[in-house]
């Protein structure tokens, strides 16, 4: 009975549109105000509090804090220059110039939602004007802005190493090779659609010139990734001191070597990153009653049973994992799965043979990929609303990207050297 009630309070409270932070702490309440009154409401702020009680996870104000400060001192820009010198003359270019910037971004930010939001912003008005069609130009850079979660840094990859006890430095390593997949397999499948769509070709002239001087604009731009993870890989410095110190970075390049931003500008990007940062906590905290309610109703251990009765065959729980982990990711947040499902899905692969950092890269791509999908993917959202294009339509452009990134993931599981390859040779496992 109480199952039934919740599940008719989630589906009523997801039509309405409700916030995904109050849905997960209305639920907690319910229960305890209908079915176990015995239980005291303070249980909800106390769970609130323990998840967000961790040092790590202030790393992720300064990541969003870096993206806003490299999009007001038009280092973004930069990278754009650069990524268009590097295809030079490609059918669709513009389309690969998309991709190609999220995949210098992703280095920089770590945030899906930051990744769709500049990016787009910046390539998606250019992609119409030069012909691609709204729904393929939201569809792209929503697919694309997952990058910005899987190649290091990622928000995402910090908030499952805080709640699964695993190593920022690992988890960083582990996605190197599978962000990477993913950039070039969106380059060949868009080169394949720009042929048979008969998409434009770049204005820039390949030219070795062109690209050394694009690269020296970029160039201190590029040192941030570098700073970020080569401080945190090479143990030199923590996530959060790491994520300072890029954050610096950013704001001194705009200010004193690019010099594009004001005291203004920079005071907007300070207000913008916080309020952006506040939504994130808002829903990790409420993650913790929500993670409660699960376990006490017994949910936790149906899926472990029920995962876990396909280990005997690889390739079937494979694909058993998938298909949940991409169906969880269509109806709720990808920050709330992470951290209510991450330590759980993580405990259940190591139980089927899994190393602990690769069943955590699995869940971070997984969940990621699920932020571009239908019917409440944020990116998804955030992507058509810059293209002023209908959601449907782009949920249909996005679709044989969706069965792409399906396959990459089953790759993932199946394939363990491309996820573990990287964090065995710099000493992490």
């Amino acid at each position: 009975m109480e199952s039934i009630v919740l599940l008719g309070c989630l589906i009523v409270l997801v039509l309405l549109g409700a916030p995904i932070g109050f849905t997960l702490i209305l639920l907690p309440v319910v229960y305890i105000v209908f079915f176990d009154p015995s239980v005291p409401l303070n249980l909800i702020p106390t769970q609130m509090f323990d998840v967000l009680d961790s040092v790590t996870l202030t790393a992720i104000p300064f990541f969003m804090l870096t993206g806003e400060l490299m999009s007001t001192g038009k280092i973004t820009d930069r990278l754009v220059e650069l990524s268009a010198r590097i295809i030079g003359r490609m059918r669709g270019s513009l389309a690969q110039v998309n991709i190609l910037v999220s995949m210098f971004f992703a280095g920089m930010n770590g945030s899906v939602v930051a990744d769709t939001a500049t990016v787009g912003s910046l390539l998606i008005p250019a992609m119409k004007l030069r012909g691609y069609e709204p729904e393929y130009a939201a569809a792209l850079t929503a697919v694309s802005a997952t990058i910005g979660g899987i190649i290091p840094p990622s928000i995402a990859m910090v908030i499952l190493a805080n709640a699964g006890g695993i190593s920022v430095g690992a988890l960083f390593a582990a996605g190197i090779i599978p962000g990477i997949m993913i950039g070039v397999t969106l380059m060949v499948m868009t080169y394949f659609i720009s042929l048979k769509r008969n998409y434009e070709r770049s204005d820039h002239e390949f030219s070795w010139g062109g690209l050394g001087k694009a690269f020296l604009n970029a160039s201190f731009a590029l040192i941030i990734p570098i700073v970020l993870v080569g401080s945190v890989m090479g143990g030199i410095a923590g996530v959060v001191e790491a994520g300072a110190i890029t954050a610096c970075v950013a704001l001194l390049l705009g200010a004193f070597v690019y010099r594009t931003v004001t005291w203004s500008s920079v005071v907007q990007a300070f207000i913008r990153a916080f309020r952006t940062s506040a939504i994130v906590f808002i829903i990790l905290s409420a993650a913790g009653p929500f993670s409660w309610l699960l376990t006490v109703l017994g949910a936790i251990n149906l899926l472990s049973d029920w995962l876990l009765s396909y280990a005997d065959s690889p390739a079937l729980f494979a694909l058993v994992l998938v298909l949940f982990i991409y169906f969880i990711g269509m109806v709720m947040d990808a920050g709330a799965n992470i951290i209510v499902l991450g330590p759980v899905l993580i405990h259940i692969c190591v139980q089927a043979g899994y190393p602990p950092e690769q069943a955590a890269m699995i869940c971070v791509i997984g969940f990621l990929f699920g932020t571009v999908t239908p019917p409440i993917g944020v990116a998804y959202f955030t992507a058509a609303a810059v293209a002023d294009a209908t959601l449907e339509r782009v949920a249909v452009a996005m679709l044989p990207y969706l069965v792409a990134l399906f396959f990459l993931l089953f790759a993932v599981i199946l394939a363990p050297p491309i996820t573990m390859w990287l964090p065995t040779i710099w000493g992490f496992i």
